[in-house]
C-alpha cells in the first residue's frame, strides 16, 4: 500500500483547470471539477500519449491526438479510438492540501 503524497494546495487550481504531478514514476494529472479534485493516469489508453493537454468538457477529457475521451471522475473510457479504461487514484484534502495515493496495488 503506498502512503498518501502531497501535491498541491487546495487553492493552487482555478476551476476547469489540471496539473501534472509526479506519483512514486507515475504521471498523474489532477483535475479541479466543480470545487472538486479528481486525479487519473496521465496516459491515453488508446496510443500512450499525454492526455492532460487535451480538452476538458464537462468531466470528460479529450485525448489531443485521436480523440478519445475518458471520465475524469472514474478514468472509463467514454469515446473510442481507446477501448481500456485508465486508472483513477483516491484524492483527499488534508490541512488545504490536496494529496493522492497510488492503490493500484493494494
Amino acid at each position: 500500500m503506498s502512503d498518501w503524497q502531497n501535491v498541491i494546495n487546495e487553492n493552487a487550481l482555478a476551476e476547469g483547470e489540471n496539473i501534472v504531478v509526479d506519483l512514486d514514476g507515475t504521471d498523474v494529472a489532477i483535475f479541479k471539477i466543480e470545487g472538486a479534485f479528481y486525479a487519473i493516469e496521465d496516459i491515453c489508453s488508446h496510443d500512450g500519449a499525454e492526455i492532460a493537454s487535451g480538452q476538458l468538457q464537462g468531466d470528460e477529457i479529450v485525448c489531443p491526438r485521436h480523440g478519445a475521451r475518458f471520465c475524469v471522475k472514474t478514468g472509463a473510457v467514454k469515446a473510442a479510438p481507446a477501448y481500456e479504461n485508465i486508472s483513477c487514484f483516491p484524492v483527499r484534502i488534508e490541512n488545504g492540501t490536496v494529496q493522492v495515493r497510488d492503490d493500484r496495488w493494494d
